[in-house]
């Protein structure tokens, strides 16, 4: 006897193997549109959803499933980031994309991630890039990514985005603009690596000259608490004020222990207050200076990290 999703000796029958095989793809197509592991688990499953709730001559009838999944992941995320905007307008504070932890720190407090779930880190998930992608419209958004990060051919990203193919080398190319001209030549990694850990040293020592000195003049620290937790509401402008910032947070705060992790595939720090993560912070370093500090302290956006990690 054999079930739906199920052949004779229990296991996955190949047919919904293949169609679950697409979802750390779905995955990473969501969460680069929306900048939001949580919302791109939901679109991830309301996109099965779909899928499942077709008949198996319908199903069968499609020629590419995976292409049909990922179609539908796009509208689903089209959508969301038609309304997010007005969703964001009532944020409360900065609102910054969700940070992810490396493979090797990857949990979400329950009993351990899918790897399914996991993102792929490359340059495409780096915390500046996906703050440029904010300033995208949705449609230039969409285009962008499945075309630019994916390699979907025009024709495909027109049945998404529901315009015709050259509109949608317009929205592209419009949204690699942006991309470029807010990309500074970066500096090496070890480089980078160097300067946070200089500027966790710094902030631990209480040191205020070597905190400025490690930040540019221009520098800006940007919070999200989303309301739940405090946080600057607004972003801190100049170098000494950020360093002044940080500096009063060590002071409040004597028990905060500060771990070097990777963000979002970088250089970052993760804030530990009782064995808990506090706070994620993600570094823009683009020559021998941090320019920006992202700090985000929503508890809902931090829940892929660990708790009680090792120094």
């Amino acid at each position: 006897m054999t079930t739906e999703s199920g052949s004779a000796d229990g296991g996955l029958d190949p047919s919904t193997s293949a169609i679950m095989s697409e979802r750390r793809q779905l995955i990473n197509l969501a969460y680069r549109l929306l900048g939001s592991l949580a919302d791109a688990e939901d679109v991830v499953q309301e996109t099965y959803a779909r899928w499942y709730a077709m008949s198996g001559e319908q199903q069968e009838a499609i020629e590419s499933p995976g292409g049909w999944l990922t179609k539908v992941a796009g509208r689903i995320c089209l959508d969301l980031l038609g309304s997010a905007r007005v969703r964001r307008e009532r944020y409360v504070g900065e609102w910054i994309p969700e940070p992810l932890p490396d493979r090797g720190e990857w949990t979400d407090g329950r009993s351990g991630a899918d790897p399914a779930d996991r993102i792929t880190l490359d340059e495409s998930i780096n915390m500046a890039f996906l703050v440029v992608l904010e300033s995208m419209t949705p449609a230039e958004r969409v285009a962008f990514i499945l075309h630019d990060i994916f390699r979907y051919p025009f024709a495909e990203v027109a049945e998404i985005v529901g315009r015709s193919p050259a509109a949608c080398r317009q929205l592209a190319t419009s949204a690699r603009r942006r991309i470029d001209a807010s990309r500074a030549s970066a500096s090496p990694a070890a480089q980078r690596a160097d300067i946070v850990r200089e500027f966790k040293q710094a902030w631990e020592a209480k040191d205020i000259n070597a905190l400025i000195g490690l930040l540019d003049p221009a520098a800006t620290g940007i919070a999200d608490g989303g309301g739940l937790v405090t946080a600057a509401l607004l972003p801190i402008e100049g170098g000494e004020q950020v360093a002044r910032h940080f500096l009063d947070i060590a002071v409040r705060a004597p028990g905060l222990r500060i771990l070097e992790r990777t963000v979002n595939g970088q250089p970052g720090l993760v804030l530990q207050l009782d064995e808990t993560t506090a706070a994620v912070l993600a570094f823009d370093i683009p020559g021998d200076r941090i320019e920006r500090i992202w700090a985000v302290r929503n508890p809902d956006k931090l829940r892929p990290w660990t708790t009680g990690g090792n120094d």
